[in-house]
């Protein structure tokens, strides 16, 4: 008896400790980086599957590609079939869209590009022009009837960039897990999702970065948190601007007001299950700033952790975080 029972034991603890080979290698998708480290029993390189996904993807939410599924809705095509991927993301996006009272709104497209931070070239703005674009700007304007994208304005446009980048993500995290991968660490653009522990039950470890004066300088770590079953992704108004009589103007719009948001708040980090929704809240947190988002984070349970940075009365940065992201730091 005693014999067996060993023999058991042993074989559960070899088991457990079953060696996983690491995997990692990077790669070029949605005009930035990816980067993925996994670690397989098989020893698998997976690259080619996770390139090939992600062109895929290009085909259904780019609006760099010509004959993508979101360039033929925005132009007006009623014969484009919307695939599941373009469902999903449509469907978040409504969803956070309303949780949000509008701060994130994925029909900017056309105030993104008139004011210069799209695929056409900038207008000369004032208030005329702000006006006339946000007749045709807000998300309970458009909706999705049997099978078939249905607008108030043929004029409106989607802009799915502020979520599908995120979803990618979840869509690679999808990936693995089919392949029987439980230990890993995507991440596109700086939008990141980790689920397990390294072998050795190392936690994963993914920075936040710190604001920069300069949109070209070197990237630097304002602080590095565990991460586990959960993505992280961060939007920021330092990155993205252009300066005209000497006012800054960021991409991040107000899609109530149809101007560059001016606040205090210079970036927004989340922490969500999924990174799809941790993206979407991002750029919806940016948007409404630092008070706002924390009168938000108090009002709603929305299973949500962040990390703000802001610039106070001085011109210095400081920081506000929630209780669950603090107690993730890495000191």
């Amino acid at each position: 008896m005693w014999r067996l029972l060993y023999f058991i034991i042993i074989f559960l603890l070899l088991s457990c400790c079953e060696s996983h080979q690491k995997v990692s290698f990077t790669g070029e998708a949605q005009g930035t980086y990816y980067a993925l480290t996994y670690f397989d029993k098989q020893g698998r390189n997976l690259q080619n599957e996770i390139d090939s996904l992600l062109k895929d993807f290009d085909q259904v939410a780019s609006m760099w590609v010509e004959n993508s599924i979101l360039s033929r809705v925005n132009r007006g095509d009623t014969t484009v079939d919307l695939n599941e991927p373009f469902m999903v993301i449509f469907k978040k996006s409504v969803e956070v869209a309303e949780k949000t009272h509008g701060a994130f709104d994925f029909t900017v497209g056309p105030l993104i590009n008139a004011w210069g931070f799209g695929f056409q070239n900038k207008m000369k703005m004032d208030q005329h022009i702000v006006d006339s674009i946000l007749n045709f700007v807000g998300y309970e304007k458009v909706k999705i009837a049997n099978g078939k994208v249905i607008k108030s304005d043929p004029r409106i446009q989607f802009d799915f960039n502020a979520i599908a980048q995120g979803y990618s993500v979840d869509l690679l995290a999808d990936f693995l897990r089919s392949k029987d991968i439980d230990r890993f660490l995507v991440d596109i653009g700086g939008e990141v999702y980790a689920e397990g522990n390294k072998p050795g039950g190392e936690q994963w470890k993914v920075g936040i970065e710190k604001p920069a004066e300069d949109m070209n300088a070197p990237r630097e770590l304002q602080a590095v948190i565990f991460l586990r079953d959960k993505a992280l992704a961060t939007s920021g108004s330092y990155r993205k601007f252009y300066v005209e009589d000497g006012i800054k103007y960021s991409h991040t719009l107000d899609p109530k007001t149809g101007y560059p948001v001016q606040h205090s708040l210079l970036s927004a980090t989340v922490l969500a299950s999924d990174c799809m929704t941790a993206d979407a809240y991002a750029t919806a947190f940016m948007v409404m700033g630092l008070e706002k988002t924390k009168n938000y984070l108090n009002e709603h349970e929305a299973n949500l952790e962040v990390y703000l940075i802001y610039s106070d009365e001085e011109g210095k940065n400081q920081t506000y975080m929630t209780s669950g992201m603090r107690s993730l730091m890495y000191r």
